[in-house]
Formats: C-alpha cells, structure tokens, sequence
C-alpha cells in the first residue's frame, strides 16, 4: 500500500502509576510516543507503510525509542542519528473533576537542535504518496520550522499529499508565534486537521456557540470554522473533531469533515477515558487510512473518529488497534462484549 512520512519528535513519556499524583509518586513508567510517531504506529498497524523521520541520539535511550518504532513495522531507516539527549514528557493523569498535566522537559533535543543538513527530502520522499506533520515540531524552534517548510517544499513539487494537525500547544509558544509561523506552512498543505479549540488558538477563528470548559460544542459553528480555513489556505479537506468534556473520564467524542463544499459528522461516542493521550493522533491516522483507501466523506469520518475513540481505551500513546477493530466499532457495534 502508498507509503507515508511523518516528521516530528519521539519523546520518552513519564508518568506515575493509576492516578497517583506527581507528588505521590515513588516510581514513574517509562514509555514512548509523541504526535506524529504516534500517527506512524497507528498507520503501520492498519497496514500502510509507513516511516518514521526525526533525530535521535546515537545512545541506548535513542535506540529504545527506534526499537520501539520498529516493534510495530513502523521503518525507522530515514532517522538521523546524533545530538545529546531524548525529549521527556511527564504525565499525570486527571480524574473526575481534576484534569490530566503534562509537563515537558525537551529543550535541547536532538531533534529540535537539528539543522536542515540532517534531511535529505528529495530522498526521504522517493516513492511516497502522503506526509504528515503536526504544529507540535515547528513550535520546537526556527531552525526546526525552517525544515518543516523545506519538507512541505519538497512534497508539494512532488505531487504529495501533506496533511497537518494545527496541535497548538501554549507551554511551547505563543499564539501570535503559532499563527505566524503555521500561516506560511499552511499553503503547502492539503487536509488540516484539528480539534475543537486550535483554529481559534492558531488563526482567530472561533465557532460561535460554543464553550469547551462545559461540554457544549456547537455543530453549526465547527461547520463555519471549516470552511473559513479551507478559504482562506484553499485546504481540499478540514476534519475537525468534536470533544465535549463531561469530566477528565468522561466525554463525548464525534467529528467533522468538510470536503468539495460539503459537510460529514460522525456519529457521536460517549467514552469512558483511561488514557487520552494520542487521541488527536489515532484520529489523524484513521483519516490519513481512510483517505489512501479511497472511502467515501462519511466512511471516512466515521473509521477516523472510531479509530480515536478506542485509543481512549488503551494506555499509552500508541493506538494498538486493528482495521477489522475499528469497523466494527465504526458500524455500530459498540457494545463492549467479551469476544470468544
């Protein structure tokens, strides 16, 4: 099947035991992911061909990240080796009434000390049909937003799809930084997606109706918000998804994708959360699959946003699910019976 590339950081993730607090913890497991890695895994486990780009140290800590990668068929053959350190992130997980907090520790990596000399893109893009990155690695720094463009550069005169999650994280930089930045990159861009809060975030444009610290998502203005982006950067597609916040456990979770002037929603889930990390990113990943598969605007929305929805119930980054899982859940069957 086509080959994809997604180009940011993988980082070594931190986090106490259940939902023990920072402060409680006498211990912290150690796993990996970060937001286009995670895109990577979830690809390769549906199937597509899939590599991985960044820079990693040459250490054992650098290779335990790579040995990761490639323990789900993910190629980790266009990964520069070099610089010094892993980026960490530390996780508590929220509960009830209390939200989850992350905390970085990632200035300095490898890959956000790496200069446009590490990446070949004329190579690293023979043979591939679509690449993928998030607003999560040019906010690492100038150097790192100069080689996401020469990336977009690169794919687009080769007839590559590029697809971008908006990603706006404000412990990495201002608004105003996003939005300057992400409004050159967005030109080069073909499918954005984002969630509830990022195109307001990133570009000022906000959904009328709509207040995301109660849980109301207002369908009629998501329906506004895509189309004002595709205008304005002339995207083929916008899929923005929908998390309505019961609690840090409990959402409601749905999806919309706008297309030829057209608008899609999924059907929505109410999920019960044990991990809601990668959430965003096995949403990214089931569209990407679905878009490569050629299915049609509703099928498409609604395998991305059931893909999403039972990475919700895994722990870690990585969305471990298969394709015949997610149609299962995305044709109706959600009922949660042991399989025998």
């Amino acid at each position: 099947m086509a080959k994809v590339i997604t180009f940011g950081e993988i980082m070594l993730r931190l986090a106490p035991e259940g939902y023990y607090r920072f402060v409680q913890a006498q211990s912290l497991g150690a796993t990996y992911g970060g937001g286009e890695a995670n895109v990577a895994v979830s690809l390769a486990n549906f199937g597509i061909d899939a590599a991985f780009v960044t820079k990693l140290p040459k250490h054992d800590i650098g290779q335990a990240a790579v040995n990761k990668l490639r323990e789900f068929g993910v190629d980790t053959s266009l990964i520069t080796r070099g610089g010094d350190r892993v980026g960490i992130y530390f996780l508590e997980k929220g509960a009830s009434q209390r939200p989850s907090k992350v905390i970085y520790d990632r200035a300095g990596s490898a890959i956000a000390k790496a200069t446009a000399a590490d990446f070949d893109w004329n190579k690293i893009f023979e043979g591939v049909e679509w690449f993928h990155f998030t607003g999560i690695t040019p906010a690492l720094g100038d150097n790192v937003a100069e080689i996401c463009l020469e990336a977009c550069k690169a794919a687009k005169a080769k007839g590559i799809t590029v697809s971008c999650d908006l990603n706006y994280r404000k412990n990495l930089w201002s608004r105003e930084k996003a939005g300057q930045i992400m409004e050159g990159l967005m030109k080069y861009v073909d499918v954005c997606i984002a969630n509830e809060e990022d195109a307001s975030d990133v570009f000022g444009i906000k959904a009328s109706d709509t207040d995301v610290t109660t849980g109301k998502v207002n369908h009629e203005g998501y329906k506004d918000v895509a189309r004002q982006l595709a205008d304005r950067f002339g995207f083929k597609k916008v899929a923005i998804t929908l998390r309505g916040s019961i609690s840090a456990n409990d959402n409601n979770w749905a999806a919309m994708l706008y297309t030829d002037g057209q608008y899609y929603f999924s059907k929505n889930y109410l999920i019960h959360i044990v991990d809601r990390v990668g959430g965003g990113d096995s949403f990214g990943a089931g569209l990407i699959y679905s878009c490569i598969s050629g299915f049609a605007p509703q099928e498409t929305i609604e395998f991305a946003v059931a893909a999403s929805c039972l990475k919700h119930t895994i722990e870690g980054d990585l969305n471990m699910v298969s394709v015949d899982e997610v149609k299962k859940l995305a044709g109706g069957d959600g009922s949660g019976r042991v399989q025998r």
